[in-house]
């Protein structure tokens, strides 16, 4: 197959053979809307979408889905940075909730530019490990507005049910006819 040439018409028969061998080996497909997706970029390669979109923190041992959904989120993360949603952006794409008081929500008022943060985190159903949880504090430190200082509280989410026991016992019932003995 003959590539189109973009040399000039004056160029060398080997300035041109060099050129459709070039196009020859640099002729493969190059998905590049799959590269620059996060539901749709190999994982091999997902670091460096992290890395082209300036994600500030990265681990090969999250999870495939906190990977994605942190390069998903990774603009409006940025976008809203310095802000209480970007705290909660950051908890939910680690896939966990989270809960904010700031320092004018609180009875009584706490110390102006701090706030409470009381998170959920769970990594397959168990809560999270202590270096799971430091990496969500590092990012929320990063995403929160500069200024604030935050104490953080870890939650944990129960489950339970009501349900009803019961148990039969079988009996049998006699009756007795007690008499006075005649005098």
């Amino acid at each position: 197959m003959t590539y189109p040439s973009i040399l000039p018409p004056s160029s060398t028969a080997l300035e041109k053979a060099l050129e459709q061998t070039a196009a020859r080996i640099l002729d493969f497909p190059a998905p590049v809307r799959a590269v620059w997706s996060p539901n749709d970029c190999p994982i091999e390669l997902l670091p460096w979408l992290a890395w082209g979109l300036s994600l500030d923190n990265w681990s090969s041992d999250w999870t495939e889905a906190i990977k994605r959904e942190r390069v998903r989120r990774a603009i409006p993360i940025a976008r809203q940075k310095g802000t209480a949603a970007s705290v909660r952006a950051v908890v939910q794409s680690f896939g966990g909730s989270v809960a904010i008081r700031e320092w004018w929500q609180q009875e009584p008022k706490g110390d102006p530019h701090t706030f409470n943060l009381v998170m959920n985190l769970e990594q397959d159903g168990v809560p999270a490990s202590a270096a799971f949880v430091d990496q969500v504090i590092a990012e929320v430190s990063r995403a929160k507005p500069v200024r604030s200082h935050f104490t953080f509280t870890q939650g944990v989410t129960a489950k339970a049910g009501i349900g009803l026991v019961a148990a039969v016992r079988p009996t049998i019932y006699a009756r007795l006819s007690c008499t006075a003995p005649a005098a």
